[in-house]
């Protein structure tokens, strides 16, 4: 049975944890091969699929461990450089899990395409006739991706703004339809498109005005992801702190962050510290995902904390995350690329929702991780020890050295590369 719960997995060897995985996945010898090359990415590959390519530019993949989202087992790929996420993660997803594990769900997938119409003699008769043909213009539009409703998706609905209509510029002033279309499981960018640039003509006689803009928004706020977890607080303890210490403090954390964006910036920056690597794990647009999550936080009129810490009358830790979360999967690069094609099997998932799930949840564990550090002994203890390493590399050490030096660097809590360099010397004399 695949788990998500692999004690000690980080003291072993690389090859020790591919032969763990290859045991429960049992991969094939293209998918052994491709987890094993460092450059799994071959440069035929990467010229097929973005231009000017002179080589590939390879990220640390990680799994984070111990997730139990919805009762099920997940192990997540992570392609991030920054030392202690993964770490962090899988840490929390061990606390979460002693406590139930992560409640996640997911909308419907209805992403949004925009036609931007300018130049109309009188902009709220454009916008009834657009409404009153609303069916024809439906109708044309999956005429124009008929595979994706017989998949099940395709456009289904409309609506029609008016911006800046009173403003003394023509240039400000523009009609918009918003066109919602269920892209199924995948992103569908080109879906979204394809219907809006079929509707071009259409809309402009029945405007009689003139289309500029045809073009998918990333703020995909129908389609969204949510993740609760519910920690008693015993299961919170750190050190001399008590779990309703940490809770606490916690909680205090996010206030901070919902009431200033200063704080709230690098509080969602944590927070994308988990969604991101699994995005590009999985080979999504992370952009689109960082864009789209960070206007949702400003929903309200001012930019605040994307997560929300509470404690109920139990006296239990509550966190919840609501995004938008416009992933595929299927489409684009994400079966093109071998190593996204690989997650995708070590996630054991197909459908875009399930793994919107998973995005949240990685990002709700990343958020309390770091607000329970921050709350506790401070961010840098566990960071620093292990930037160490990479300090350690930085400054010419390999083999054992690099966790000799390391080591070195924490006790004396000069982690820097000077400070390496200086023991490499006498170590190496």
């Amino acid at each position: 049975m695949n788990t998500s719960r692999i004690p000690g997995f980080y003291n072993m060897s690389i090859q020790e944890r591919r032969d763990i995985l290859d045991n429960m996945y049992n991969f094939t010898e293209e998918e052994l091969d491709a987890l094993s090359s460092d450059g799994s990415l071959s440069t035929d590959t990467a010229d097929k699929m973005i231009e000017n390519v002179i080589s590939t530019y390879p990220l640390p993949l990680g799994l984070g461990l111990n997730f139990l989202i919805n009762g099920k087992e997940y192990a997540v790929p992570m392609a991030v450089e920054e030392p202690s996420i993964v770490a962090s993660a899988s840490h929390i997803a061990k606390i979460v899990r002693d406590a139930g594990g992560f409640k996640t769900e997911a909308t419907e997938r209805v992403m949004i395409g925009q036609i931007q119409v300018v130049g109309c003699e009188d902009f709220q008769k454009a916008k009834e006739t657009l409404l009153r043909e609303k069916e024809a213009l439906l109708k044309a539009a999956n005429a124009a991706y008929p595979s994706i409703v017989a998949r099940g998706g395709g456009a289904e609905d409309l609506e029609v703004r008016i911006l800046n209509e009173e403003a003394n510029s023509a240039y400000s002033q523009m009609l918009i339809l918003h066109l919602y279309i269920n892209t199924c499981d995948a992103m569908g960018a080109n879906i979204i498109n394809t219907m809006l640039e079929s509707l071009a003509p259409m809309v402009e006689e029945l405007t009689e005005g003139k289309v500029y803009l045809r073009i998918l928004s990333n703020y995909a706020d129908k389609c969204l992801a949510r993740a609760k977890c519910v920690i008693p607080p015993e299961l919170l303890k750190t050190g001399d702190f008590t779990g309703e210490e940490v809770r606490d403090g916690v909680v205090h954390a996010f206030e901070f962050a919902a009431s200033d964006p200063y704080r709230a910036v690098t509080h969602n920056k944590g927070i994308m510290n988990g969604i991101d690597p699994v995005v590009i794990a999985t080979g999504n647009d992370w952009r689109a995902v960082e864009a789209g999550a960070h206007a949702y936080a400003s929903r309200s009129g001012q930019y605040t904390s994307m997560t929300t810490w509470s404690a109920d009358k139990n006296g239990n830790l509550v966190g919840e995350l609501e995004l938008p979360m416009a992933v595929g999967t299927v489409g684009g690069s994400i079966r093109v690329h071998p190593i996204a094609k690989l997650a995708y099997k070590i996630l054991g998932i197909e459908s875009a929702a399930d793994l919107a799930q998973v995005i949240v949840a990685v990002g709700l564990a990343q958020n309390l991780g770091a607000l329970k550090a921050l709350a506790t002994e401070g961010i840098q203890k566990g960071h620093m020890a292990l930037h160490s390493r990479s300090v350690a590399i930085a400054a010419g050490a390999s083999g054992e050295m690099i966790d000799i030096i390391a080591e070195k660097l924490v006790e004396t809590k000069e982690i820097r590369v000077g400070k390496a360099k200086e023991l490499v010397e006498q170590y190496t004399k």
